[in-house]
């Protein structure tokens, strides 16, 4: 903590980057807390990534697929790296969330993206991913994935 004041970090994918958008949480937050310093010691540091890692491969070879073992490594270096921030930093994983895939085919009108495919159980695999691999390491860790799961509506009131 530098100032008195406790600095965080959010370090997730680009399906956040709509947060940093005028009148977003992201942007408001980080209005709010601009750092006046260049050295970062944060208190809190929340990780997120796996919605776009966990696309299926795209014919052409691009897109942002990452396939769950690279995922899984690719996780626990980041967890690795943190840990070495320091001992008052807390950080906390946020597993793949679970995907509304009707919402996802309406909302896509791009020959391109109609290729990408995304479903709810791909999401599914990398979300257990992220949480066993948290508990390997002894890490906190939010269930995204099961704790929409457990509303019966959750598809419609988890979803705009």
């Amino acid at each position: 903590m530098l100032g008195g004041r406790p600095l965080f970090v959010l370090f997730v994918s680009s399906i956040l980057q709509y947060s940093f958008s005028n009148g977003g949480w992201g942007a408001a937050l980080a209005d709010i807390y601009a750092r006046k310093d260049s050295a970062v010691q944060p208190s809190l540091v929340i990780v997120y990534f796996g919605g776009n890692d966990s696309i299926a491969a795209h014919s052409s070879g691009l897109g942002p697929h990452v396939p769950l073992d690279e995922y899984i490594g690719n996780m626990r270096k980041i967890a690795e790296h943190l840990e070495t921030l320091s001992e008052k930093t807390q950080v906390i994983f946020l597993s793949c969330p679970p995907l509304n895939e009707e919402m996802l085919r309406n909302s896509t009108s791009s020959t391109i993206l109609s290729e990408i495919v995304r479903t709810n159980e791909t999401c599914r695999l990398y979300s257990d991913a992220c949480v066993a691999l948290c508990k390997e390491m002894n890490l906190k860790v939010v269930d995204l994935w099961h704790a929409m799961q457990k509303r019966e509506d959750w598809i419609t009131a988890c979803f705009t």
